[in-house]
């Protein structure tokens, strides 16, 4: 993880954090999506996104979602683990488990560390690259 993907990350969790604080969980659900596919292939980051998400789901009393949210920090773990999981997936439990999503062009680019000005000097972005090959 580069030094901008991992600010990125840290700056959708602390958002998030202080959303919820505040009570405002579909605006904390929206940046802990975020947080889920930037740090998805790391076994901590991708915990914290489903513990948070999981609280969310607590808080907003939807048992189902929040035994989803259970079952996600469980087989998260595991699949951060082992290098396996579906690139983009937002990890809410409205979503599939197993389905890939695209990830969103600003937090590509922030995971590939490509210069945001690279546009500006004739080169193209390449958005190829899978993350879980």
């Amino acid at each position: 993880m580069n030094a901008a993907h991992e600010k990125l990350l840290k700056q959708e969790v602390g958002l998030a954090r202080q959303l919820m604080v505040g009570g405002s969980l579909d605006e904390a659900f929206l940046h802990l999506e975020r947080a889920h596919v930037l740090g998805q292939a790391h076994v901590r980051w991708h915990v914290l996104a489903h513990w948070l998400m999981l609280k969310i789901a607590t808080r907003r009393y939807r048992g189902m979602a929040a035994m989803g949210q259970a079952a996600r920090i469980v087989l998260g773990a595991i699949g951060s683990a082992v290098g396996r999981f579906p690139t983009g997936n937002t990890g809410g439990s409205d979503v599939s488990v197993f389905a890939r999503m695209p990830i969103a062009p600003e937090l590509l680019r922030v995971m590939e560390g490509t210069n945001l000005d690279r546009r500006a000097h004739g080169y193209s972005d390449q958005r190829t690259k899978s993350w879980n090959t």
